[in-house]
């Protein structure tokens, strides 16, 4: 093999290896009392689960978007968690503590598409916290607000 063919050879392998790995870029991070101590979701883990729609109005944005995600509950499940208290990380660091019983009381979904595009950090995705807020009275609540978390990266159950 050649000089030349050996470095496109591996130019093409580099390419290939980068590609498989944004593939698998993990969107959610689980730690604390879950299964193993950390459960990491790629796109294709959350495709695994049943998907749902909230069509909802929010705090910041116009109308009511519809949103598309993944159950709360149905994530915590996936990674075995158990806890009272989820503890949301978002990527500019934004914290906040979440009872758990808000994913099992309301159908709160990790959301990846508004109006049927997928989220990017500038538009609060990849992943953002969605509460039914139109459903119930309640959540219309400041304090269900603060619990609207976009960019969502990790979760830490306790």
């Amino acid at each position: 093999m050649t000089a030349m063919n050996r470095l496109l050879f591996g130019t093409v392998m580099l390419a290939v290896s980068a590609s498989g790995a944004a593939a698998e870029e993990v969107l959610l991070t689980l730690t604390g009392a879950v299964t193993g101590g950390q459960v990491e979701l790629t796109q294709a883990d959350l495709d695994a689960l049943e998907w749902h729609e909230i069509a909802t109005s929010t705090t910041v944005t116009d109308g009511q978007p519809v949103f598309r995600g993944v159950l709360m509950r149905d994530i915590l499940d996936h990674a075995q968690a158990s806890g009272d208290t989820v503890t949301a990380r978002a990527l500019n660091d934004y914290v906040i503590d979440i009872p758990m019983v808000d994913f099992h009381e309301f159908d709160v979904i990790a959301a990846l598409y508004m109006d049927g595009i997928a989220l990017t950090p500038r538009d609060k995705g990849p992943v953002w916290i969605v509460y039914p807020r139109d459903d119930h009275s309640v959540l219309a609540d400041i304090r269900y607000d603060m619990r609207w978390v976009w960019q969502l990266r990790a979760l830490h159950v306790q």
